[in-house]
């Protein structure tokens, strides 16, 4: 077996077949002669050895760096008395190249099993790019058809230093762990010595491997094969001891999946000492959810003014429960447990770092951080980067370097999904639930009447006067409430009257629903609206129809109830909700009719609501509604999100808007419904609004 042994001088490598140099040799380096217990070498000529260049005396090779060779072949000065200065031997056939390639590890697709490895690849100074092998990373130069190329100094330890911190051995080139594969992606989205060129699929194949059972062990349900996958790739991230973020789309079960890799973490046992923070709406469906597939796993609701003080009552349960105002209240107690995992539910909660509950949330010691949402951004990528701070801190660096590397837009967005798609598992309901019924997607854009215009464009003109260019989205609360209804934008002008346009269609489209016996769920933001819309719908239909509201008004341990007597409702019904008490984690599949009243800044919030009727359970086609006034503010929000969604379809996140947007502000404020119809008004229109001003 051939060995390698560091000879005295500038790297030079003595390579022998034999432990110890043979009797009556002597090695000369760098023209001056070194006896080695009696030893004597003669370094004579050039020769290869497979990619490198090696000096040969007949019996021994010895390796050694680019500084020499260029100063011997190319510049003529040998370092070595005995060796004439030039080509000589095997370097006699070569070109040689004074300008030094860039040498890269590249992170790609093993051909013989598909699961991720490192090889190697250079560059020249003409962009010319080929395949080495790991020999030329400790050598610092090479050979590639017979021409000679020095390595950029220091590219080869940096190589060996990324690799070392990824555990992957130089001459294997296998990365075994999910550890290593984050820490060579890391340093390719740093531009570092690492090119990432590993295919998504080698990914999801390597984080999903099956290994052991094929279904999780104590859960008393039938799971899909995506979550199965979704199971698998969450175990493998807890036996990581890393942490993750389930991204899955709105309806497809990711709760189930949590649940899941809590019983069934890939060892002998179930997961102790889990706790999951929830919005407080949906601390009933986890425990019940939990009780349903899980019974076995001892559950407590952590939440409530006769919740315990002391952590030894935390003990016993396998799953904790708590709310995310509970957890910044109890911060203290749930800090002096030792937590297996931390799951947070929703976790587009935390999207604000600077947040109290973010940084509260945060502070909670946990060996494993899930993070569970369909929207991993609201607002900006920023949201993304305080979500993954959670799930594995320090990864995408500070806050500061992140706002400054990546921009708010697809180009940034894309970079960073490709940077955090080994922490993150996003599946699509068209993709993966195809026995799901159909989405009818029904946009209606509404006319504001002649009067109803006119009294828009007197409040949008009294916000210009007093904002001007320094409105925020809080001076364009009013324009939005002028298109739910008059009443709630000027109550003291404007009589309470059920012929505004957008409530009389809104009447129209119950009237048509309830005529084939359905239910709707009506989405709107404000409370007025909705008690006005229960209250016609109640005068219209009378007692044969059920119609609610579900909002911040309801205590939370009595909206479940009202879920159930909904769902339970064998006739016609409405039920009136704010997307964001009533949007999230709620299962209303009795329901196939969705209507967003006034469009939302945020698309994601539109998505929640709508996954609350249409996701699994769901037996008929769904149809959804949005109703909008075109030529307002709703028609600018509708805009706005069309282009945020196309980030988003790139990032595969969500968006919302925020005070910082002000184009999209000062395009709403000079949105007017007249503007359009100077034209068309007649003299008695004309005379209307004279009077109105006047």
């Amino acid at each position: 077996m051939e060995t390698n042994r560091r000879a005295p001088g500038r790297g030079c490598v003595l390579r022998t077949g034999h432990e110890r140099p043979r009797a009556g040799l002597s090695l000369w380096i760098r023209g001056s002669a070194r006896a080695e217990k009696g030893v004597t070498i003669t370094v004579k000529r050039w020769v290869l050895s497979g990619e490198v260049l090696d000096l040969w005396d007949g019996i021994q090779r010895v390796s050694v760096g680019a500084e020499e060779i260029y100063k011997c072949v190319i510049e003529g000065t040998s370092p070595w008395p005995d060796l004439t200065p030039g080509r000589s031997g095997e370097a006699g056939d070569l070109d040689f190249c004074r300008y030094p390639v860039e040498l890269r590890a590249v992170l790609t697709e093993a051909p013989s099993d598909g699961r991720p490895e490192v090889t190697f690849e250079v560059r020249t100074q003409q962009d010319e790019v080929f395949t080495v092998s790991s020999q030329v990373v400790e050598t610092g130069h090479l050979v590639h058809e017979r021409t000679w190329y020095p390595i950029i100094p220091g590219d080869g330890a940096a190589v060996s230093s990324v690799l070392n911190d990824a555990g992957v051995d130089l001459e294997n080139g296998k990365v075994d762990t999910l550890k290593g594969l984050l820490t060579l992606r890391k340093a390719a989205a740093k531009g570092g010595p690492v090119v990432d060129r590993l295919p998504a699929e080698a990914l999801q194949r390597h984080l999903m491997q099956s290994e052991g059972r094929h279904t999780p062990e104590g859960v008393r349900a039938t799971l899909f094969p995506y979550q199965l996958d979704g199971w698998r790739w969450l175990r493998f991230i807890v036996r990581e001891g890393l942490g993750g973020l389930l991204a899955d789309e709105m309806g497809l079960g990711k709760t189930l999946q949590v649940i899941s890799a809590v019983r069934d973490p890939g060892s002998r046992s179930k997961a102790k000492h889990t706790l999951v923070v929830v919005p407080s709406s949906l601390l009933e469906n986890w425990a019940r959810e939990i009780s349903k597939f899980c019974p076995e796993l001892a559950t407590y609701k952590h939440h409530g003014p006769f919740r315990t003080g002391l952590p030894r009552d935390l003990a016993p349960f396998d799953v904790v429960l708590t709310s995310y105002g509970t957890a910044v209240r109890d911060l203290s107690l749930l800090k002096m447990v030792d937590w297996d995992i931390v799951v947070l539910d929703e976790a587009q909660y935390i999207r604000n770092p600077d947040a109290l509950r973010t940084k509260s949330i945060k502070e909670i010691p946990t060996k494993v951080s899930l993070a569970v949402t369909g929207t991993p951004v609201e607002n900006s990528l920023c949201d993304l980067w305080s979500i993954m701070d959670f799930a594995l801190p320090g990864y995408l660096g500070t806050r500061a370097d992140f706002e400054v590397r990546y921009a708010d837009d697809e180009r940034s967005a894309a970079a960073i999904e490709h940077l955090v798609s080994p922490l993150l598992l996003r599946r699509r309901i068209v993709d993966h639930a195809a026995d799901l019924p159909r989405r009818i997607d029904i946009p209606e854009t509404l006319q504001l009447g002649e009067q109803e215009a006119l009294a828009y464009e007197e409040v949008r003109s009294r916000i210009v006067s007093e904002y001007g260019a320094a409105a925020t989205l809080v001076a364009l609360m009013k324009l939005r409430q002028f298109c739910a209804h008059p009443e709630l934008a000027v109550a003291d002008e404007w009589p309470l009257r059920r012929d505004f346009t957008k409530l009389k269609r809104l009447t129209e489209l119950i009237s048509e629903i309830f005529a084939w016996n359905e239910k709707v769920l009506v989405f709107t933001s404000w409370h007025r609206m909705a008690d006005q819309i229960v209250a016609a719908s109640r005068q219209r239909f009378g007692s044969r129809v059920m119609a609610e509201t579900l909002d911040g008004r309801l205590p939370v341990d009595d909206r479940q109830a009202l879920l159930d007597r909904f769902e339970q409702h064998a006739g016609a019904g409405i039920l009136v909700l704010n997307p964001r008490a009533g949007g999230t984690g709620l299962n209303i599949t009795s329901a196939n009719h969705v209507i967003h009243y006034n469009p939302e800044w945020n698309p994601a919030v539109e998505d929640q609501a709508t996954a609350r009727v249409h996701r699994r359970g769901q037996t008929r086609p769904v149809t959804v509604r949005r109703l909008l006034f075109a030529e307002t503010v709703e028609d600018v929000i509708d805009q706005r999100l069309q282009r945020k969604r196309r980030v988003a379809a790139t990032a595969v996140v969500g968006v919302e808007g925020d005070e910082t947007d002000y184009q999209d502000i000062l395009t709403a404020l000079n949105q007017s419904p007249l503007s359009g119809r100077v034209n068309d008004r007649d003299d008695d229109f004309q005379g209307t609004e004279r009077k109105r001003r006047r």
